[in-house]
């Protein structure tokens, strides 16, 4: 599943730091806090190796 936009692959790639145990959950906010309760390691993985070129900074409606 790509990222749609670059603030999601960022928030992927945030949570993937915190579900590696890299970065501390509670340095979480937002939709990377909710991402690495609900989703995989690989799924986390594949979101954040999106390429961004091309990607809006946010997703539209």
């Amino acid at each position: 599943m790509p990222a749609t936009s670059k603030a999601q692959q960022k928030a992927a790639g945030a949570a993937l730091s915190a579900k590696r145990g890299d970065t501390k959950k509670s340095d979480l906010k937002g939709a990377s806090r909710s991402m690495e309760d609900s989703m995989s390691e690989k799924e986390l993985k594949e979101m954040a190796a999106t390429k961004r070129k091309g990607k809006p900074e946010h997703k539209s409606g």
